[in-house]
């Protein structure tokens, strides 16, 4: 571990002398990813650091065992186990730093909340999801804006689209990208019968500007008039924006503005993280093809949690944890389970740092 340590505060070293280079100033695009680079070490180079220190007393005190000065001696004996614990949960600490991280861990996030099986029912509680993010994202001291909606007329979304800014962000949404599966008796039952609906939910790290190059021929942009409820300026104009991306294929429309040019800049953001999750899957799948996946990949066939009204119960079934606490969880106290994923993740890389 402490060669592994020497090797990061080395090129910790090296990234600080890199981001004052004129030179690497004047590249937009490697200048942000040095300087994300330096920024994911910085704790690892501060606890290995105050290590080194905290490993210098310790063997300063253990000399002093042999003191002929015998108060300097029972001083030492008394202070030890304390230093000698501090060094050991440090050195824990470390190698749970050293795990590799996901470098999207601290970008925006970009949450796309998608209604499936289970028609209205399933629109209804694609916006008691939402909900529930929106009250998440108020806890973590983060900003939500909606890019995208395509509200029905009784309440729910049949999608929408959402950009959440906060540091680390995407490290605890991450985990959410899958199918999320309501049992309950829905409001239009006249017989009691519970129902099973699904929403889905997919999480992609917000790309930059500098990362996801979207020349002019590669787009196809067409602006047209926007539908459904709003404000008579926004269904009388041409200010919806579906933009195409001709490569890939991917289309993403936005008219949520009233602005033609704010429609485009939101539909181009969700383009470029669609981009973005599009190149970190290739890139995934290359790399840990035969792999056990990861807890919180983003497979979005899997159910991964069901939301039991009757029971009032919430269960993840990736951590077989099980809450009777939906309202909690519905109001945005999601915590206890993201921190039991977020367990397992670290588990599953030590167990396999590979």
């Amino acid at each position: 571990m402490l060669e592994r340590l020497q090797e990061v505060e080395r090129r910790y070293e090296e990234l600080e002398r890199l981001v004052v280079d004129p030179a690497v100033i004047a590249n937009r695009r490697e200048f942000a990813a040095l300087g994300r680079e330096r920024a994911g070490l910085e704790e690892i180079v501060l606890g290995y650091r105050e290590r080194k220190q905290l490993a210098r007393d310790v063997d300063e005190h253990r000399e002093l065992l042999d003191d002929a000065d015998p108060e300097l001696r029972a001083l030492a004996k008394s202070e030890l186990p304390a230093l000698e614990a501090r060094l050991a949960a440090l050195d824990e600490r470390l190698r749970h730093l050293l795990l590799p991280k996901d470098p999207n861990d601290d970008r925006n996030t970009v949450l796309e909340i998608r209604a499936g099986t289970g028609g209205d029912e399933a629109a209804l509680f694609g916006a008691e999801l939402f909900r529930m993010y929106s009250r998440y994202a108020e806890r973590q001291g983060w900003k939500i804006e909606v890019l995208s909606s395509s509200p029905t007329g009784i309440g729910g979304f049949k999608e929408v689209i959402a950009l959440v800014q906060g540091k680390g962000a995407f490290s605890r949404l991450k985990f959410e990208g899958g199918v999320h599966r309501v049992q309950r008796v829905p409001t239009t039952e006249a017989q009691g019968r519970i129902h099973t609906s699904a929403v889905t939910v997919a999480v992609l790290p917000e790309a930059e500007d500098v990362e996801i190059d979207l020349p002019d021929k590669d787009l196809r942009i067409d602006v047209y008039r926007s539908s459904g409820p709003g404000g008579q300026s926004v269904n009388t104009t041409d200010s919806a924006v579906r933009v195409t991306h001709v490569p890939s294929g991917i289309v993403v429309t936005c008219q949520d503005e009233k602005s033609q040019h704010k429609n485009k800049a939101k539909a181009l953001k969700v383009l470029r993280a669609r981009l973005l999750d599009r190149a970190r899957d290739e890139q995934q799948a290359k790399i840990a093809a035969n792999r056990k996946a990861m807890v919180g990949s983003g497979d979005r066939s899997e159910k991964i949690r069901t939301y039991n009204f009757p029971q009032s119960r919430v269960t993840d079934h990736r951590v077989n944890v099980t809450l009777h606490q939906l309202d909690r969880v519905l109001d945005g106290d999601l915590d206890t389970i993201v921190d039991a994923l977020a367990t397992k993740q670290e588990q599953d890389q030590l167990e396999d740092p590979q």
